[in-house]
């Protein structure tokens, strides 16, 4: 180290790999001898994206593995004794847990892929505020931090030099509370990170390496976590130090503070932080990923950066834009946040004078006119003046943001304003679930994973016999049922119905009904109360016809979203009649561990945002890898997708407004429903096989699978933004 400084960061040996290894050492050294293994692959995120990783800490104490939700180190931690010591003496157990940890280790010898500019002592730095990697750490509300953690996952798989920063919310996102009307109340849980797979990153002599930064006039001093994601490393930043005051601690206690300065305060850590992280750290990005607004404000300290060794600040701007890249998630105006020049003043202080700026200058960089003073400044629009590339996650939403940030280039027309697409994908060794991984690893062929984004891959779905695709669905299914209705239970007890009435709805669900899952963010935008609304009448003859229908549904809305509230609070009404209660299941507090059991059970995928407001909607994807068909509207990812053999599509055309909008679409789902939906999947043959049904699965799985997997979308990132 060098003035505190790491020398340099290599992707094969990263700072802070030697506190991870420390800390699964301190963790090994608490379990029987023969178990100590468990404690390396605690601390490796890799493990849990394969169902071998998975089963394997299932296997060592189902019960422990359910109640700490799935934490591999707070389970290790917590286990009693007599069942460690049990284990211990397993030797199937111990076995298993040898070829998991030889299969890893294959894994980390691998060399890097260097590409164009990036390699391994030059990675790529990517930018979030949120991370879905797992259970074990609970810090992402949604699609965002899904697609975070499904990128790095990739780049680890994929062996792309990587490196990622965010930052360690001890409270993570809210969890979710509902009582019999579906009424939400919110409550967050501390997530210690000595209970989580992360370690603290020290330097040589053992003592916590940090960073600080300016904000309401204080230093805040800032330590680092390492979480180990396979073979990509992602910095998270923590302000809960002794030194910092109760309010600068408070910044990385809860993702996405209601609080607007603690959320812009949180920005700056990320975007300000998180860049002098990456300095401290040693790591000379080839390229720095902003992966949404959140952490435009790199742009500022990178300009800073090139100030301080004596660029013009006119020309610092464009020394920073060199590295930088962005991707926009949202075309909706609520998630591009925008500051007031007092707000920034009062957060970041004097920070512009850092830049040679003054306030109205730094003002001028995130306005879509510079010259109204009036004009707040914008985090995207920061981000679009200040990046060399910006794309949008679908073709339809590069399309709208052309038109929404148009303003941007005011002597640009909308088809030339530099803004393109790269469709999101989703991570398959996470979201497909044992079942079907099984099944598709006995046809496809050797490695077929690492083969995805190869349309020749899937042609080997053909070669599947349709009765074993099909036990495979009914098997996916019948788990899906039973771990719904034992969340069902828990809601009643939870809402306080007697013992009489949770006996009589304990067990709602046929596991051989044809199942419909919709789980989203309550927005009321995404029009999750679309069916139950408007014509409850026609809703349940649906649900209770010949043939029946069941419906499982999850999400939550933001705690300030009071309309979204009401909304859910309004289905109650609907769901309270008795016959329907035994075929819609509302599952409450919605997350990665109740996304991943919806999308691998359910037969059908309905999504119907109001178009064109669905920047992407990865859930679908997620619900395809598992042989489950979608019905959407023609809007973000489905419009690519869709060929008319593969799903079942709504029209996105307009119409007088969005009340008639509505209505027209809630019958074109109810008459799909109705029409094409319940024949497809009741017509069986004397096997019990439904062939049309099966048919149109192998379709979805052949047309969608080399397309919409991360492996597809991290290539087109390689090609089409980081190469120049």
């Amino acid at each position: 180290m060098v003035d505190g400084t790491f020398s340099r960061w290599h992707a094969n040996d990263p700072i802070g790999a030697k506190d991870t290894q420390r800390a699964a050492q301190l963790l090994a050294a608490r379990l029987p001898p023969q178990l100590q293994i468990f404690a390396q692959l605690a601390y490796d995120f890799s493990c849990f994206w394969k169902p071998e990783g998975r089963q394997l800490f299932s296997q060592l104490d189902p019960h422990a593995w359910d109640n700490c939700e799935r934490n591999p180190v707070r389970m290790l931690v917590e286990c009693p004794t007599q069942q460690l010591v049990r284990a211990a003496q397993d030797r199937t157990l111990l076995s298993q847990a040898e070829a998991v940890w030889a299969g890893l280790q294959r894994h980390h010898a691998r060399p890097f892929v260097s590409t164009g500019e990036i390699s391994a002592a030059s990675p790529v730095a990517y930018l979030s505020a949120e991370y879905g990697l797992y259970q074990s750490l609970p810090i992402y509300s949604g699609g965002l931090g899904m697609l975070a953690g499904d990128y790095l996952k990739e780049a680890s798989d994929a062996c792309i030099p990587l490196v990622a920063v965010g930052l360690y919310y001890r409270q993570g996102y809210f969890h979710q509370r509902l009582d019999a009307s579906l009424w939400q109340t919110e409550y967050w849980l501390e997530t210690p990170p000595d209970r989580c797979p992360v370690a603290l990153v020290t330097d040589e002599w053992g003592i916590p390496v940090t960073i600080s930064l300016r904000l309401w006039g204080e230093e805040v001093v800032l330590q680092i976590w390492r979480a180990a994601v396979g073979r990509t490393s992602l910095y998270l930043l923590d302000a809960d130090r002794e030194e910092n005051s109760q309010i600068a601690r408070w910044l990385t206690s809860r993702l996405y503070d209601s609080n607007r300065e603690i959320r812009l305060g949180q920005y700056a850590l990320l975007g300000i932080g998180g860049t002098r992280a990456l300095r401290k750290l040693g790591v000379e990005p080839a390229v720095l990923h902003l992966n949404e607004g959140h952490a435009a404000f790199a742009a500022f300290e990178m300009a800073r950066e090139a100030v301080e060794v004596g660029i013009p600040s006119a020309d610092a701007f464009r020394v920073a834009s060199e590295r930088l890249v962005f991707t926009t998630h949202t075309p909706v105006p609520a998630g591009n946040e925008t500051y007031s020049a007092d707000e920034l003043h009062r957060v970041l202080g004097d920070y512009p004078s850092e830049l040679d700026l003054t306030p109205e200058e730094f003002m001028r960089s995130g306005r879509i006119n510079p010259d109204d003073t009036g004009e707040p400044l914008g985090l995207t629009v920061l981000a679009l003046r200040n990046s060399r590339s910006t794309n949008g996650v679908s073709r339809i939403h590069g399309k709208v943001s052309r038109g929404m940030w148009q303003p941007v280039w005011p002597g640009r027309r909308t088809e030339e304003v530099p803004i393109g697409h790269i469709t999101n994908g989703v991570h398959l060794p996470t979201w497909m679930a044992a079942p079907m991984r099984r099944l598709m690893d006995k046809y496809m062929g050797d490695d077929w994973i690492e083969r995805a984004a190869d349309p020749v891959t899937w042609e080997a779905v053909e070669a599947i016999p349709d009765r074993e695709l099909w036990a495979v669905r009914n098997e996916m299914r019948a788990l899906t049922v039973h771990y719904v209705r034992k969340r069902n239970v828990d809601f009643l007890l939870n809402a306080g119905r007697t013992r009489a009435n949770i006996e009589d709805w304990a067990e709602p669900l046929s596991p051989d009904t044809l199942t419909v899952g919709s789980a989203r963010r309550l927005a009321t935008y995404k029009r999750i109360h679309l069916l139950p609304h408007g014509d409850p009448r026609r809703f349940r003859e649906l649900l209770l016809g010949d043939p029946p229908v069941q419906w499982l549904v999850a999400g939550k809305a933001h705690p300030l979203d009071g309309e979204a509230k009401q909304l859910l609070q309004r289905t109650s009404d609907i769901l309270g009649d008795d016959e329907v209660r035994r075929h819609v299941v509302y599952i409450e507090d919605y997350d990665m561990a109740v996304a991943t059991r919806l999308v691998a059970g359910c037969d059908v995928w309905i999504n119907v945002p109001r178009p064109p407001m669905e920047a992407c909607g990865t859930s679908g994807m997620k619900a395809v890898f598992n042989g489950v068909l979608n019905l959407s509207v023609l809007d973000g990812w489905w419009d690519e997708a869709y060929n008319g053999e593969n799903g079942w599509a709504i029209s996105a055309e307009p119409a007088e407004n969005e009340a008639a909008r509505d209505d027209r679409d809630r019958h074109r789902v109810l008459d799909l429903f109705e029409r094409e939906v319940l024949p497809l999947f009741y017509d069986r043959d004397d096997e019990g096989v439904p062939r049309g049904w099966v048919r149109m699965l192998k379709n979805s799985l052949r047309s969608n699978g080399p397309r919409f997997c991360t492996s597809h979308m991290l290539q087109n990132y390689i090609d089409q933004v980081y190469s120049r």
